[in-house]
């Protein structure tokens, strides 16, 4: 019995990126180090568990083009956010203070990918760019605004 608790005990990479998340995610959250003069800073990405349906909020690295947002991790697929919007593409994510809905692509190692139409000229070759990446373990997602819903 002790053994079996003993496995699934997490690595202390993954307590550590836990308690980090915990302290600065509120902060960023609220607008604190979001991209806004300068295109790159940080995001709050909320994503909802693909087995549990819980949701999680993740601080990111970011980076805004044309109106989109790339985040990504060099964890590759071990940060569960990234696997967690692969199978749940519908997202929220929280940029200068406030929460915006998106639609996220991603590109991850060991994923075929193609890079969907819809995105901009310059996405499209950022996602290209990006794409070999992912075979060093490094992931991406494209955040792609979607139009907010009017309450009537």
């Amino acid at each position: 019995m002790a053994a079996a608790r003993e496995a699934n005990k997490p690595s202390a990479e993954v307590l550590f990126f836990r308690m980090l998340n915990r302290l600065v995610e509120p902060a960023i959250r609220v607008g604190i180090g979001s991209p806004r003069i300068v295109p790159s800073g940080f995001v709050v990405v909320e994503s909802v568990g693909r087995k549990t349906g819980k949701v999680h909020r993740t601080p990111l690295a970011a980076t805004r083009i044309q109106g989109h947002v790339i985040v990504g991790t060099f964890r590759g697929d071990r940060s569960q956010w990234v696997r967690n919007l692969a199978a749940r593409p519908d997202t929220r994510f929280w940029l200068a203070g406030r929460p915006r809905e998106a639609r996220a692509f991603t590109l991850y190692p060991g994923k075929r990918y193609r890079t969907p139409k819809s995105l901009p000229t310059a996405l499209r070759w950022a996602t290209d760019f990006l794409a070999p990446y992912t075979r060093a373990g490094w992931a991406f997602a494209v955040l792609s605004p979607r139009p907010v819903k009017e309450k009537r």
